[in-house]
């Protein structure tokens, strides 16, 4: 996988009112850790750092330390403002080349299942071990002609060299079921509990309507 190279920038000043300076600068507080070393705390430029994670949640980056160092290390935690989108904070691991990491790796569905069904995605990315300088950035599973009841377990999901499964090989991965046609969709409805009451308050209020439009006219 490519490396995307951002710059960093150490972090000499904490707090809330210190990480709203920082963003207002169009940077974004990082920390970096792992290997049984101290946290760091840097400041990394916004639009860069969005621009890299927006198309692989695993994307190794290179940062390129203020002073001339560089370490490698993948998005462990990424906070964004729920309501704006801006980045708010980013945990940074630190990896080294060759060594093996643990990472959620999207499930991509390709094809289409037999006319008629429904494709429900169970596990939309599935944990694997791999070496960190080579995170796979999707997994294509494909639904192809399968018809309802049909399904793909997790040791199904084709993996390339070097990439093993970290979690249940039998956990469902894709389920294709049957759509629900609108008569039954009805009958469910109607045997729900409380369905009666429902329909007869709906009646009720019905009624109340006319009788006021009665009233009034």
């Amino acid at each position: 996988m490519a490396e995307v190279q951002i710059a960093a920038r150490p972090r000499t000043e904490f707090g809330k009112g210190a990480a709203r300076r920082i963003r207002r600068n169009a940077e974004v507080p990082a920390v970096l850790y792992g290997h049984g070393t101290d946290t760091r705390h840097y400041r990394l430029p916004a639009h860069e750092l969005m621009l890299a994670i927006k198309h692989d949640k695993n994307v190794l980056l290179s940062l390129q330390i203020e002073g001339g160092a560089s370490e490698l290390a993948i998005p462990r935690a990424v906070v964004k403002d729920p309501i704006k989108g801006f980045l708010e904070h980013v945990d940074l691991l630190l990896v080294r080349r060759g060594e093996k990491v643990t990472v959620e790796v999207p499930v991509i569905v390709v094809g289409d299942a037999i006319s008629g069904t429904i494709v429900e995605l169970q596990i939309t990315a599935l944990p694997v071990e791999t070496e960190a300088t080579h995170i796979p950035t999707g997994f294509e599973v494909s639904v192809q002609g399968l018809d309802a009841g049909d399904a793909i377990h997790a040791g199904q999901v084709p993996l390339p060299d070097g990439v093993t499964l970290a979690v249940d090989p039998d956990a469902v991965v894709v389920h294709v079921g049957a759509q629900q046609s609108a008569a039954a969709l009805e009958a469910d409805l109607a045997a729900a509990p409380g369905a009666d009451a429902v329909a007869a308050t709906v009646a009720a209020d019905a009624a109340a309507a006319a009788e006021a439009a009665d009233t009034e006219a």
